[in-house]
């Protein structure tokens, strides 16, 4: 009785997987021929909505029916559950495993037990890092990376150098941010070594960090923007707790 009910399913599901990667191929093959110039198409999968795949290009996303005669450009949204579909997609392509972040390109700030982790990318001369870097300045029993992101000019990439040039990272960090003391530039004849930057850079545009400050928890949650004290400390305590 059933294997009598059993049946039907899987061969349902099998009828399904084999529509869907028929779909893949076609739009595959049609969306190559027609735009020879877009970039290679990492993924084709359906969405949700009956009729519209998704059409992976690295990071970027569009959609398009299942002839791939139409692409769209823009957000999916699921109206009953009010949830933006293409930006949970994205947090999950771009999603960062804290313990993959390349520290050695960050300086670091210990404070307490340390036991609260958190890294944070932030140009120097983005007026709401500044107003973060005051908020993190009274948090207690955590530990901060900073990965210098100077993403706002060359003024910013100039800074950057400045402070990662400092004898003393995290106090020219302070006193720029929090109290306006300009990074003094490093002396001509010193050996210092800011690929470091230029790596921040790249990593930051691989994992499309567009903005800052971009902090990332322990648990790999990213928070774009310069939240408050009164919401980064229950995340703070949730990434701690579910990192463990």
């Amino acid at each position: 009785m059933t294997s009598d009910l059993i049946r039907p399913l899987v061969a349902a599901l099998a009828l399904t997987w084999v529509s869907a990667h028929a779909n893949e191929a076609v739009i595959r093959k049609n969306l190559a021929e027609r735009l020879p110039s877009l970039p290679r198409i990492d993924e084709v999968r359906p969405t949700p909505m009956p009729g519209l795949f998704e059409v992976r290009l690295g990071t970027d996303l569009l959609y398009t029916d299942a002839q791939g005669n139409y692409l769209i450009q823009g957000v999916l949204i699921d109206t009953r559950a009010r949830v933006n579909l293409t930006e949970e997609r994205l947090d999950k392509l771009t999603a960062i495993a804290f313990d993959e972040l390349p520290l050695k390109d960050a300086f670091t700030v210990v404070r307490g037990n340390g036991q609260r982790k958190l890294a944070v990318f932030a140009d120097p001369n983005c007026g709401f890092c500044k107003r973060f870097e005051r908020d993190l300045a009274k948090l207690d029993n955590v530990t901060i990376h900073t990965f210098l992101y100077p993403v706002l000019g060359k003024d910013s990439e100039a800074k950057a150098r400045a402070i990662w040039c400092a004898r003393d990272r995290s106090k020219a960090w302070d006193d720029w941010m929090q109290r306006g003391v300009t990074p003094p530039e490093p002396k001509a004849e010193a050996k210092c070594d800011t690929t470091a930057l230029e790596r921040n850079l790249a990593f930051g545009q691989k994992y499309r960090i567009t903005g800052t400050p971009t902090t990332i928890l322990a648990n790999g949650q990213r928070i774009p923007g310069a939240v408050g004290l009164d919401r980064l400390e229950p995340l703070l305590a949730q990434a701690s707790s579910s990192a463990r």
